[in-house]
């Protein structure tokens, strides 16, 4: 996984709640059995014309040219629905690091710091004031501090995050790697005597 300490981004704003795993990626794309070019078929149903790629619907914010960024900014209760790992996995590939919303489905939440995307929640409150902000505006997330703050008006707010998650993020680390990671430490406590 990619280390990630800090973003500094520009948002894409989904102004939607109850977002489910299915509407992050509909269940007919889930043959793969690597992560890569899920990111195609990110919001598949939301962002074409009858299940056709080359049609792009005009209002839906991901073909917006105006908006882009490392960031997605969600209505509450993001990634609700069945447990499919590759939801985060097709948010990876399509650029997004962060996901910023009030409420994150427990699931989806883990699958998500799992592979590598951080889920950032916020209060009601602090989501609509992000969602006043312009397509210029940007945002910064600091996860050493667990701080994500609105540039523009100076406002912030902290979040919450597993410490070990948070330490595998920082590091770029998956399970396998923060187990390398402190192996003298393993390898130290099995000599101690019995």
């Amino acid at each position: 996984m990619e280390s990630l300490q800090t973003i500094h981004s520009t948002f894409i704003p989904l102004r939607l709640e109850n977002v489910d795993t299915d509407q992050i990626i509909p269940a007919r794309f889930l043959k793969a059995t690597t992560k890569d070019g899920f990111g195609k078929n990110l919001f598949r149903d939301w962002r074409y014309e009858n299940n056709d790629e080359t049609t792009p619907k005009a209002d839906f914010v991901l073909n917006n040219p105006y908006y882009s960024g490392e960031i997605l900014v969600a209505g509450k209760n993001f990634g609700c629905g069945s447990s499919r790992e590759h939801a985060a996995w097709s948010l990876l590939d399509y650029g997004f690091r962060v996901v910023v919303s009030s409420f994150f489905a427990d699931i989806f939440k883990n699958n998500a710091l799992n592979n590598g995307v951080l889920p950032v929640q916020v209060s009601d409150e602090f989501l609509q004031k992000i969602f006043e902000q312009d397509n210029t505006s940007t945002l910064t997330i600091n996860l050493e501090q667990q701080t994500i703050a609105i540039d523009a008006t100076g406002e912030q707010e902290t979040f919450e995050i597993n410490n070990y998650k948070k330490t595998c993020l920082l590091n770029g680390y998956d399970d396998i790697d923060f187990l390398l990671s402190i192996k003298e430490d393993i390898t130290a406590f099995e000599k101690q005597p019995a």
